[in-house]
């Protein structure tokens, strides 16, 4: 339970049967599937074709999109469970599916039009085409109001400029792009657009190479005269930085999840070694300062869990979550960072040696610092809120 403006308000943790089969199913892929491949996928850059098959046919790429449209029709909490699962084996692989479900399948469920989920989704959720999330410009970040890319009303609408940073961009799928109709109107201004990739005028610039995350794509693509049709309009002209900020706090929740997975696994390799490794004839996990560590990253671990599920709650149960989002991806997010951190350091040497697994999970955490909304806009959020 918690207080809240009125009153207290009790929350269930019991997972129900359904979510417990969800998470078991997604932690037996994540360790049987993906855990053996998870340093290749990262040399690779690129997640196997077969991976993402396997994960359709688990219901993976429409979680909690009604079965109607061809999800599988799950609780949001069931999402965040198998997040956290697939991202404690392979973090890539969980931010492909976190964008492909928060940003790109949850925008045409929450804002389209019925015909608009029965066109898309379908296709979304069988993992015909993936989805990605195209907000990001060279000079719009963290300034969402400031885009460059605009859109002319003809008999399409025609889009023209540039996007960057498009997590699943490469995937060439379905895009959830937001542009201007006038930067004088700033957040009025836009609206959001259902995008196929393979439009002409779409050009893939380049998959960006990274520190972390180096298994999923990171894309940026210039629009030359590109045509959308009229009924690919999400919501009415002018609702895109409304859509926007919704998607995000949804999404913060999945990188929050993501979060713990990173943590978690981090956590765990951290233990198991310290048992093993000995030093002055005994094991460093009798060490005092070993032990620390490892309860420092424990306790951190169950509050961002804690935080999270709170988080999802109020969202499963329609209730205002903003606040509680941005908490649980900002505490979970400097959580990953900071056991995996410790967790290098407990390894020591061994700690930098690709081998070991550690260093991958190192760089993979440091972007939920920053994706998403950076944890000084995360901080500004929940400042504001508090002066309401």
């Amino acid at each position: 339970m918690f207080l809240g403006e009125k009153g207290v308000i009790f929350m269930n943790f019991d997972f129900s049967q359904e979510e417990r089969m969800v998470m078991e199913t997604a932690r037996e892929f994540a360790v049987n599937e993906l855990k053996p491949i998870a340093s290749e996928i990262d040399r690779n850059h690129k997640i196997p074709e077969d991976v993402i098959k396997k994960l359709s046919k688990l219901g993976f790429f429409g979680v909690y999109v009604p079965e109607e449209y061809g999800g599988a029709g799950l609780s949001f909490l069931s999402y965040v469970l198998a997040v956290e699962e697939i991202s404690k084996a392979c973090a890539s692989t969980g931010v492909m599916l976190s964008v492909h479900n928060s940003l790109a399948c949850s925008a045409i469920y929450k804002f389209g039009t019925d015909e608009q989920r029965k066109k898309f989704l379908p296709i979304l959720t069988s993992a015909e085409k993936i989805g990605c999330f195209m907000l990001t410009e060279p000079e719009a970040g963290s300034d969402v109001a400031s885009l460059f890319t605009t859109v002319e009303k003809k008999d399409d609408y025609v889009i023209n400029g540039n996007k960057i940073f498009v997590t699943n961009g490469g995937f060439l799928g379905y895009g959830i792009l937001f542009a201007t109709h006038d930067k004088s109107q700033r957040h009025k201004g836009i609206s959001a657009f259902i995008l196929d990739l393979k439009s002409e005028g779409v050009r893939l610039l380049r998959n960006e190479d990274k520190m972390g995350i180096r298994g999923t794509y990171t894309s940026a693509f210039a629009l030359e005269d590109v045509h959308i049709p009229k009924e690919n309009l999400l919501g009415q002209e002018g609702d895109g930085f409304k859509i926007a900020m919704d998607l995000l706090d949804g999404g913060r929740v999945s990188i929050a999840a993501q979060s713990i997975g990173l943590a978690q696994a981090a956590f765990e390799k951290a233990l198991e070694y310290a048992a093993q490794r000995k030093q002055f004839s005994k094991p460093i996990s009798s060490f005092q300062a070993i032990q620390f560590k490892l309860a420092n990253m424990s306790m951190r671990i169950e509050a961002s869990r804690l935080l999270t599920y709170k988080s999802t709650w109020l969202k499963q149960n329609h209730k205002n979550f903003v606040v509680e989002s941005s908490m649980a991806k900002t505490y979970a997010s400097e959580t990953a960072v900071y056991a995996a951190k410790e967790a290098l350091q407990i390894f020591g040497g061994y700690g930098y040696i690709t081998d070991y697994e550690i260093e991958r999970i190192y760089r993979d955490a440091k972007i939920t610092e920053i994706y998403e909304g950076t944890n000084e806009i995360q901080r500004i959020v929940i400042s504001k809120m508090m002066f309401k």
